[in-house]
């Protein structure tokens, strides 16, 4: 079994700056990529960011030059820097791995409980 726990959500004020950590544990052979999605009140869950173990990264186009994803792949750790906040990134943030469990090919996905961020004007 595996576990993703985030950390580091809170409340802030426009303009400001939050980071957020997930760690991954358990069953864990090795992980392909890692991310970050969020679902504010009444709309769907959307990317933010991934990153891939070769350190490929992808954002969504309203966080881009705003926040930073990065990785510790040693750690089975990947940040979010969230920088310039607005009030529309108020949501909960939600960490998301592909990990594999063993050896081979075949990726199982794996979500954190989530964690609020929420920023007032």
């Amino acid at each position: 079994q595996v576990q993703l726990v985030e950390s580091g959500g809170g409340l802030v004020h426009s303009g400001g700056s939050l980071r957020l950590s997930c760690a991954a544990s358990g069953t864990i052979y090795g992980i392909n990529a890692m991310g970050w999605y969020r679902q504010a009140p009444g709309k769907q869950r959307e990317l933010v960011a991934t990153i891939t173990t070769s350190h490929s990264t992808n954002y969504a186009d309203t966080v881009k030059g705003r926040f930073t994803i990065s990785g510790d792949v040693a750690k089975n750790t990947v940040y979010l820097q969230m920088n310039s906040l607005k009030p529309e990134d108020t949501a909960i943030y939600y960490c998301n791995a592909e990990i594999r469990p063993s050896y081979g090919p075949t990726s199982v996905g794996y979500w954190g409980q989530g964690t609020q961020v929420t920023v007032s004007s």
